[in-house]
Protein backbone atom coordinates (compact mmCIF):
# COMPACT_ATOMS: atom_id res chain seq x y z
CA UNK A 1 0.00 0.00 0.00
CA UNK A 2 2.65 2.39 0.71
CA UNK A 3 3.01 2.95 -3.65
CA UNK A 4 -0.49 3.33 -3.66
CA UNK A 5 -0.13 6.53 -0.64
CA UNK A 6 1.83 8.64 -3.20
CA UNK A 7 -1.08 9.12 -5.11
CA UNK A 8 -2.65 10.95 -2.52
CA UNK A 9 -2.26 14.66 -2.60
CA UNK A 10 -2.83 15.12 1.51
CA UNK A 11 0.52 13.38 1.57
CA UNK A 12 2.53 14.90 -1.19
CA UNK A 13 5.61 15.85 1.47
CA UNK A 14 5.68 12.78 2.91
CA UNK A 15 8.70 10.04 2.03
CA UNK A 16 8.41 6.62 1.44
CA UNK A 17 9.70 6.00 4.94
CA UNK A 18 7.10 8.00 6.37
CA UNK A 19 4.30 6.57 3.48
CA UNK A 20 4.99 3.56 4.91
CA UNK A 21 4.85 4.04 8.73
CA UNK A 22 1.37 5.77 7.88
CA UNK A 23 0.34 2.30 6.20
CA UNK A 24 0.91 0.06 8.85
CA UNK A 25 -1.88 2.07 10.96
CA UNK A 26 -4.27 1.54 7.64
CA UNK A 27 -7.00 -0.25 7.54
CA UNK A 28 -7.52 -0.51 3.51
CA UNK A 29 -10.73 -1.66 1.77
CA UNK A 30 -12.47 -2.11 -1.62
CA UNK A 31 -15.94 -1.10 -2.72
CA UNK A 32 -18.03 -1.82 -5.53
CA UNK A 33 -20.69 0.68 -7.48
CA UNK A 34 -22.90 1.82 -5.33
CA UNK A 35 -21.70 0.98 -2.49
CA UNK A 36 -22.08 3.46 0.58
CA UNK A 37 -18.73 4.61 2.37
CA UNK A 38 -20.14 6.27 5.02
CA UNK A 39 -23.69 8.82 5.57
CA UNK A 40 -24.64 11.63 6.32
CA UNK A 41 -25.13 12.47 9.84
CA UNK A 42 -22.96 9.14 11.17
CA UNK A 43 -20.38 9.79 13.41
CA UNK A 44 -16.91 10.61 11.65
CA UNK A 45 -14.63 7.93 12.41
CA UNK A 46 -11.68 9.62 11.02
CA UNK A 47 -9.31 9.49 7.88
CA UNK A 48 -10.07 8.39 4.45
CA UNK A 49 -8.19 8.12 1.79
CA UNK A 50 -9.52 7.32 -1.67
CA UNK A 51 -6.20 5.49 -3.38
CA UNK A 52 -8.57 4.70 -6.47
CA UNK A 53 -12.09 5.50 -8.02
CA UNK A 54 -14.62 8.28 -7.61
CA UNK A 55 -16.89 8.95 -4.55
CA UNK A 56 -19.85 10.86 -5.30
CA UNK A 57 -20.62 13.39 -1.92
CA UNK A 58 -24.51 14.02 -1.52
CA UNK A 59 -26.84 15.14 0.97
CA UNK A 60 -30.62 14.22 1.83
CA UNK A 61 -32.15 17.89 1.10
CA UNK A 62 -29.72 18.56 -1.24
CA UNK A 63 -28.61 15.33 -4.11
CA UNK A 64 -25.01 15.72 -5.14
CA UNK A 65 -22.72 18.03 -4.16
CA UNK A 66 -18.89 17.45 -5.52
CA UNK A 67 -16.92 14.26 -6.31
CA UNK A 68 -13.61 12.87 -4.88
CA UNK A 69 -11.23 11.03 -6.82
CA UNK A 70 -8.38 8.86 -6.32
CA UNK A 71 -5.75 10.80 -4.42
CA UNK A 72 -8.33 12.43 -2.34
CA UNK A 73 -8.73 12.43 1.09
CA UNK A 74 -11.85 13.05 3.37
CA UNK A 75 -12.84 13.72 7.53
CA UNK A 76 -8.83 14.43 8.61
CA UNK A 77 -9.98 16.34 11.11
CA UNK A 78 -12.15 14.01 12.35
CA UNK A 79 -8.80 12.26 14.19
CA UNK A 80 -8.77 15.26 16.65
CA UNK A 81 -11.94 16.84 16.33
CA UNK A 82 -14.95 14.07 16.67
CA UNK A 83 -18.53 15.23 14.87
CA UNK A 84 -20.77 13.83 12.24
CA UNK A 85 -20.66 13.50 8.39
CA UNK A 86 -21.68 16.28 6.47
CA UNK A 87 -22.07 14.30 3.14
CA UNK A 88 -22.81 10.84 1.85
CA UNK A 89 -19.80 8.88 -0.19
CA UNK A 90 -21.15 6.53 -2.85
CA UNK A 91 -18.57 4.61 -4.90
CA UNK A 92 -18.52 5.03 -8.35
CA UNK A 93 -17.61 2.05 -9.59
CA UNK A 94 -15.03 0.04 -7.67
CA UNK A 95 -12.90 1.81 -5.50
CA UNK A 96 -10.03 1.09 -3.09
CA UNK A 97 -9.99 3.15 0.15
CA UNK A 98 -7.54 3.55 3.24
CA UNK A 99 -8.44 4.56 6.59
CA UNK A 100 -6.99 5.79 9.72
CA UNK A 101 -9.67 5.74 12.95
CA UNK A 102 -8.92 7.61 15.83
CA UNK A 103 -7.38 4.70 17.55
CA UNK A 104 -4.77 4.09 14.68
CA UNK A 105 -3.90 7.85 15.05
CA UNK A 106 -3.50 7.53 18.50
CA UNK A 107 -1.26 4.44 18.31
CA UNK A 108 0.38 6.08 15.02
CA UNK A 109 1.42 9.20 17.61
CA UNK A 110 2.90 6.60 20.46
CA UNK A 111 5.03 4.66 17.70
CA UNK A 112 6.22 7.07 14.96
CA UNK A 113 5.52 10.73 16.46
CA UNK A 114 7.15 12.72 13.73
CA UNK A 115 4.39 11.12 11.23
CA UNK A 116 1.38 11.75 13.56
CA UNK A 117 2.72 15.61 13.82
CA UNK A 118 3.60 15.42 9.85
CA UNK A 119 -0.31 14.16 8.57
CA UNK A 120 -1.40 16.86 11.20
CA UNK A 121 0.24 19.39 9.74
CA UNK A 122 -0.98 18.03 6.24
CA UNK A 123 -4.31 17.70 7.49
CA UNK A 124 -4.47 21.72 8.73
CA UNK A 125 -2.84 23.14 5.83
CA UNK A 126 -6.26 21.40 3.85
CA UNK A 127 -8.34 22.75 5.80
CA UNK A 128 -6.70 26.41 5.65
CA UNK A 129 -6.64 26.31 1.95
CA UNK A 130 -10.45 24.82 1.82
CA UNK A 131 -11.38 28.11 4.47
CA UNK A 132 -9.73 30.16 2.24
CA UNK A 133 -11.37 28.90 -0.80
CA UNK A 134 -14.78 29.58 1.27
CA UNK A 135 -14.24 33.20 3.11
CA UNK A 136 -15.71 34.80 -0.44
CA UNK A 137 -18.97 32.90 -0.20
CA UNK A 138 -19.04 33.72 3.78
CA UNK A 139 -18.64 37.24 2.93
CA UNK A 140 -21.31 37.36 0.31
CA UNK A 141 -23.97 35.34 2.42
CA UNK A 142 -22.99 37.67 5.36
CA UNK A 143 -23.20 40.99 3.27
CA UNK A 144 -26.52 39.85 2.24
CA UNK A 145 -27.68 38.81 5.37
CA UNK A 146 -26.81 42.49 7.18
CA UNK A 147 -28.36 44.28 3.67
CA UNK A 148 -27.41 47.32 2.07
CA UNK A 149 -24.70 49.23 3.91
Amino acid sequence: MPGDLKLVELLGDFSEDEREHLSDHLESSSLVEGRVLFEEGAESEGLVLLLSGDLDLETRDGGKVGRVGAGGALGGLSLVTPGRREVTALAVGACEVATLDRGAFRRLMDDVPRVACKLLEALLRDAAGNLREGLPVLKGTIDSANGPQ
